[in-house]
């Protein structure tokens, strides 16, 4: 393990419990096998219960070539009610006191961080203290060239501003959507900027690489110091958007790290993610024409 630099989703491992049935679901895993898709070494770290659960959970991880680092702790594995709206729209209702609200940070797990890539990770999995304090160690013991991607992924009532402020402190791109966005103006007083202005104020102010800024149908946009890239949103056939946001950071990331521009990283971003979002689930296979 020693020699691999790996691409980590680091957080939730759940099932997304959907109308037609469960799916293995959590950004961490979702990131991690769409980055997998582009041919990097990557891992999910969460952990599991000792339940059937867990063993579905190993098995689906298996079925996807999904390498995984997730130890088994006396909690419930996770699951997330998810109910559809018309639109195809997720609503969740994720239980609470699981197997990922307890990461433990096992030696494993350190000699990963230390031979880490990259690393996606949001702020649903902060939620309680074991996990939040995995997920800092983690960060702090990455290589200094670490790509840190803090995918805000605000979720109910599971956030806090120190959580928030935290994350910001310690990555280096922040991915937010455009209701996040609004949440976080308010949160930190910025009510005389815009959307751009907000955007410029926390990558100067954290010191950021990137911010991406995804908003639904009125497209995405890249800002980095001193450059903007702005992708409309395809109009595609939606069956629904589970999983279509980690889809598009998996894809980004990977680009960034297998040479490509930020620009050319985000049109990537954008194709991915469309077509995650006319598929069912997650975790889609991406046609030939899209690894390229």
């Amino acid at each position: 393990m020693a020699n691999k630099r790996f691409v980590v989703g680091l957080g939730e491992a759940l099932w997304d419990v959907l109308p037609e049935g469960k799916k293995l679901g959590g950004a961490p895993a979702n990131f991690a096998y769409h980055a997998g898709q582009f041919g990097l070494e990557t891992i999910a770290i969460s952990a599991l219960g000792e339940d059937e659960l867990a063993a579905e959970t190993i098995k689906a991880l298996k079925d996807h070539g999904l390498n995984y680092l997730m130890p088994h702790v006396p909690y419930p594995t996770g699951t997330v009610q998810v109910t559809l709206t018309g639109d195809g729209i997720p609503a969740y209702e994720i239980k609470e006191n699981v197997a990922w609200d307890n990461i433990p940070y096992t030696p494993e797990i350190a000699e990963v961080a230390k031979n880490c890539r990259a690393v996606c990770f949001g702020s649903l999995a902060q939620r309680n203290v074991t996990s939040w304090a995995t997920i800092r160690q983690f960060l702090d013991n990455t290589p200094k060239d670490c790509l840190k991607i803090f995918d805000i992924n605000l979720r109910q009532q599971f956030y806090t501003k120190d959580v928030i402020e935290e994350s910001l402190k310690r990555c280096n791109i922040l991915k937010i959507n455009d209701e996040e966005l609004v949440v976080i103006k308010r949160m930190y007083g910025y009510d005389d900027l815009d959307m751009r202005g907000i955007c410029e104020k926390i990558l100067e102010e954290y010191g950021l690489l990137m911010l991406v800024l995804t908003c639904g149908t009125n497209g995405s946009y890249v800002f980095a110091p001193g450059l903007t890239s702005f992708q409309d949103t395809p109009k595609v056939k939606v069956a629904d958007t589970v999983g279509a946001g980690d889809s598009f950071t998996g894809s980004f990331c990977a680009a960034i790290l297998n040479g490509k521009s930020m620009k050319e990283a985000h049109k990537k971003a954008v194709e991915v993610s469309a077509f995650v979002c006319t598929q069912n689930g997650a975790m889609p296979t991406l046609p030939p024409e899209l690894l390229a």
